[in-house]
C-alpha cells in the first residue's frame, strides 16, 4: 500500500490535472486507485451534501466506488468555517482524516491525496501539507506552474524547506516553448544539484489554456441567445471584430477554435465570424442581433452571447480567465495524459513508491 500527496506553491497549477494524469496511467498498469482531498477550501452545498467539484470529477473519470462527498475528508465550506472560529463547532480534523481514508485506501493500491490551493491552507484545522504527509506516510510531488526562471527555482526551494526530506520532487508545468530548452537542460541540472528531482517538465499547450464557452458566459454575465447544447466547446483564443469587413475574412482565418468579441451592432463583421472557425461570437453593447446572424449561427453551430459590456471591457474580463480555470474538461485531460505518458519519469516515481513498474 503506498500513499502519494499533490500539491502546489499557488492555486491553478495542475493538482487537479497530474492527479488524474498519474492516477490514470497507474489503472492502465494494473494498480487499484483510490483518491482523497484531505481539506477542501472550495467545496459547497450541493443537493444538501457538501462537494468538492474537482473531486467529484475525479470520481467520475476514475470510476471511484465512493459517493462524492466522501472525497473530502475536511470540507472548509464559509459557513463550517464560521462555526469553527466563533467555538459553536469543535472537530477533531485527525480523526476526519483518518476515517475517510480509511474508507478510500481499503483495497487499493496506491492512494492519491490531493493537496489544497498552496502550501498555506489547512492549517486552521491543524492540517497543513506537511503534517498530513507524517500523519498518512505520504510523500509530496510538488507541481510547479512556471513564470520564471527565478520562480521556479524559488517554488521548488520552498518547497524542499517546507516538506523536508519528504519531498518525492517537483513536476514544472506550463513552460512556453521558448523556455523549454533552458528549464530541461539547465534548471532541471541546478534543482538536482540542490537535492531536488524534476519528474516532469510540461510545455505550455493552448488546449490546457484555453477556457470554455460557457466559462466565457458565466464571466461576462451574458445572455446565451442560440445553442445552449454548444456550451462545453473550449476557447483558446480572443479575437477581436473591429476592422473592415474587406480584411475580416483573412483576419479571423489565422486563429482556430477562437472567440470572436464585437460590437453587436456590426452584422458584417459577425456573419464574417461564422464563416471560419469560431467557437462563440460575443456581442457587445447589449445591442441584439438581427435573425439573420441568429439564423446563421444556429445553422453553423456557433453560440452568441449579448453582454452588456463595451468591447474593451470584455477582452479585458476573458483574459483574466485564460489559464486560470478548473481543469473539467475531457479534451483537456486526454491532452495533458499524453503529455505525461510523453514526458512524465513513471519508472522512477514507482521505484520512490515501492511500486513495481
Amino acid at each position: 500500500m503506498a500513499n502519494l500527496y499533490i500539491t502546489s506553491i499557488e492555486p491553478v497549477s495542475g493538482k487537479t490535472a497530474l492527479c488524474l494524469g498519474l492516477a490514470q496511467r497507474m489503472q492502465r498498469d494494473g494498480y487499484s486507485v483510490g483518491y482523497l482531498k484531505p481539506v477542501s477550501s472550495v467545496a459547497h452545498r450541493i443537493q444538501g451534501k457538501v462537494i468538492d467539484e474537482d473531486a467529484a470529477f475525479v470520481r467520475e473519470v476514475l470510476g471511484l466506488r465512493e459517493q462524492p462527498e466522501e472525497l473530502t475528508a475536511v470540507a472548509l465550506t464559509p459557513e463550517f468555517v464560521d462555526e469553527i472560529l466563533t467555538g459553536k463547532v469543535h472537530i477533531n480534523a485527525e480523526d476526519m482524516l483518518h476515517k475517510a481514508y480509511q474508507k478510500v485506501a481499503e483495497g487499493r493500491d496506491i492512494v492519491i491525496l490531493e493537496g489544497g490551493g498552496s502550501l498555506r491552507e489547512g492549517y486552521i484545522v491543524d492540517l497543513g501539507t506537511p503534517h498530513v504527509s507524517n500523519l498518512l506516510k505520504a510523500p509530496e510531488l510538488v507541481i510547479l506552474k512556471y513564470m520564471s526562471n527565478v520562480q521556479v527555482m524559488d517554488d521548488a526551494l520552498t518547497a524542499q524547506k517546507r516538506l523536508g526530506d519528504s519531498m518525492l520532487g517537483v513536476v514544472i508545468n506550463a513552460v512556453p516553448k521558448m523556455h523549454m530548452e533552458f528549464i530541461q537542460e539547465v534548471i532541471t541540472k541546478a534543482l538536482a544539484a540542490r537535492g531536488i528531482r524534476t519528474f516532469a517538465v510540461i510545455p505550455q499547450d493552448r488546449l490546457l489554456l484555453s477556457i470554455s464557452v460557457a466559462e466565457i458566459a458565466e464571466a461576462l454575465s451574458g445572455q446565451v441567445l442560440c445553442c445552449p447544447d454548444r456550451m462545453d466547446e473550449l476557447v483558446e483564443h480572443l479575437m477581436v471584430g473591429a476592422m473592415s469587413v474587406d480584411s475580416a475574412l483573412t483576419y479571423f482565418r489565422r486563429k482556430p477554435n477562437k472567440a470572436v468579441i464585437t460590437g453587436g451592432d456590426r452584422p458584417d463583421i459577425q456573419l464574417a465570424a461564422l464563416e471560419t472557425s469560431t467557437k462563440c461570437l460575443v456581442l457587445t453593447g447589449n445591442i441584439q442581433p438581427s435573425p439573420i446572424i441568429l439564423g446563421r449561427a444556429e445553422e453553423v453551430g456557433v453560440p452568441v452571447i449579448l453582454v452588456n459590456y463595451d468591447t474593451l471591457s470584455t477582452v479585458e474580463i476573458i483574459e483574466r480567465f485564460f489559464g486560470r480555470t478548473r481543469f473539467r474538461q475531457v479534451q483537456k485531460l486526454n491532452r495533458f495524459v499524453q503529455m505525461l505518458d510523453e514526458r512524465f519519469d513513471f519508472g522512477e516515481l514507482y521505484r520512490a513508491l515501492g511500486l513495481k513498474a
